[in-house]
């Protein structure tokens, strides 16, 4: 359980220093989708630790709905990223922060869903 608490807590760590750090800067660098693709690795590998140590059988929850849809919005966020990074024009650079900060929130839901689902058992 500590290793899947702590790898979804570092990617909260590494995804929520790109997002906002992109924001502050004004325009997507590559060491912020360096962050981002840490973050969906931490996610994905925490999100795994945690369904393997669970006992309950996968389920349809609020909490599984939103996990799966954050890890996706994750995925795409960061291949768009790429693409806006190696691709993109200035303008898209300068105003991808909007949908960075857009699935970082997004993302918030099921970590601390799954927190407080945690804390209540």
């Amino acid at each position: 359980m500590l290793w899947a608490v702590t790898t979804i807590s570092l990617a909260l760590v590494f995804y929520t220093i790109g997002v906002w750090s992109e924001k502050w800067q004004g325009s997507i660098k590559s060491w912020h989708l360096v962050l981002f693709w840490i973050g969906f690795v931490f996610d994905t590998t925490g999100t795994t630790l945690m369904s393997r140590l669970s006992s309950v059988p996968l389920t349809v929850s609020f909490h599984s709905v939103t996990g799966a849809a954050a890890i996706l919005l994750m995925a795409a966020h960061a291949i768009w990223a790429t693409f806006t990074l190696t691709k993109g024009s200035d303008l898209q650079k300068r105003n991808f922060h909007k949908f960075s900060i857009l699935v970082w929130a997004l993302w918030l839901i099921p970590y601390f869903s799954g927190m407080i689902a945690g804390m209540t058992r």
